[in-house]
C-alpha cells in the first residue's frame, strides 16, 4: 500500500496572549472562524487523506459552537484528546490518526491553528520538497518544515534586575545576533508518523522541552529540510495581529488563494 499523508491541527490552546477572552482559533477573521482557514486549505488538497483536529476534552464540537453550515464541505475528523501542552496534544493526535488508519510509514503534516494564511500551494510545495518528484527524495525518511529566512537585525536583551518602582522598564540591548543562516520556523511540519511519535515520546519521557515537532526530531540526530514558506503564513499571536490577518486574507477563503511560497524578499 502506498504511503498516505495526514494533516494534524492541535487546537486545544487558550490563546491567552491574543486577549479578548475567547480562544484565538475561534475568533472571526474575514467572515470565518480562524480555524476554518487551515481546515479549508487541507480540505482542498487531494494529496491529504484525512485531517484530524485536536480539541480539548471539555471543548465543544465546531458544529455545535458555530453551526453545521459554518464548516460545510470541509473534510476533517475531530478528536477531543488535547493535552496540557502542544507537545501532548500532538502526541495524542498521532495516536488518534492511527485509529483513522495511519501507519508508521505514512506522513503527517502538523499545522498551527493560528496560521490562517496557509494555502494549498504551500502544502504542495512542502510535500514536493520533502518527498521529491519521484516520492523518494533525499529527505523522504526525515521530513521538513516550512520556514522563512530571518530578514531583520536581531538584538539580544541585556539581563537587568527588576526595579520595584519600574516593573515594566524597557530592556537594554545586550548584543547583536548575526542573522546569517537563521530561519523562522513555520508550519506545516511534515514527518513520518512513526518517527514523530517516537521523537515526541522520547522527549516527554526525558522531560525535554520541545517547542515544535522539528525540535523533537532534531533530538534524534536527524536534520529536517527547511522549505521556503511565506510571510502570509505568519502566526496570529497578539491582538494587533488580527488586523494584519484580515488584510492578508482579504475576505478570500484560504482554499481559493493562489499565494506563492516564494512571495517574500530574501
Amino acid at each position: 500500500m502506498s504511503e498516505r499523508r495526514f494533516a494534524l491541527i492541535p487546537c486545544a490552546g487558550s490563546g491567552s496572549r491574543a486577549g479578548a477572552g475567547l480562544p484565538k482559533q475561534y475568533r472571526e477573521l474575514a467572515g470565518h472562524p480562524m480555524i476554518w482557514y487551515a481546515l479549508a486549505a487541507f480540505s482542498a488538497c487531494e494529496s491529504i487523506s484525512a485531517t484530524a483536529l485536536v480539541l480539548a476534552p471539555d471543548d465543544l464540537p465546531l458544529e455545535a459552537r458555530f453551526g453545521s453550515a459554518a464548516f460545510a464541505g470541509l473534510r476533517f475528523d475531530t478528536a477531543f484528546v488535547g493535552g496540557s501542552s502542544r507537545h501532548e496534544s500532538v502526541l495524542n493526535g498521532l495516536r488518534h490518526l492511527v485509529q483513522l488508519g495511519a501507519e508508521d510509514q505514512d506522513w503527517v503534516l502538523v499545522h498551527d491553528a493560528a496560521r490562517p494564511g496557509l494555502t494549498p500551494l504551500m502544502i504542495d510545495t512542502l510535500i514536493r520538497a520533502v518527498e521529491g518528484d519521484d516520492g523518494d527524495g533525499p529527505d523522504a525518511a526525515i521530513g521538513g518544515i516550512l520556514a522563512v529566512p530571518v530578514p531583520d537585525t536581531l538584538k539580544r536583551a541585556e539581563a537587568e534586575p527588576l526595579h520595584p518602582a519600574r516593573p515594566s522598564q524597557p530592556s537594554r540591548i545586550g548584543g547583536t545576533v548575526p542573522r546569517e543562516g537563521l530561519w523562522q520556523a513555520q508550519t506545516p511540519q511534515m514527518f513520518r508518523v512513526g518517527v514523530l511519535r517516537q521523537a515526541l515520546e522520547d522527549a516527554l519521557a526525558s522531560g525535554a522541552v520541545v517547542t515544535d515537532e522539528a525540535s523533537a526530531i532534531e533530538r534524534l540526530g536527524l536534520k529536517p529540510r527547511l522549505v521556503n514558506g511565506s510571510l502570509r503564513n505568519f502566526k496570529v499571536t497578539y491582538p494587533e495581529d488580527f488586523a494584519l490577518a484580515e488584510v492578508l486574507l482579504g475576505g478570500q477563503p484560504a482554499a481559493a488563494s493562489s499565494g506563492s511560497s516564494g512571495d517574500r524578499p530574501r
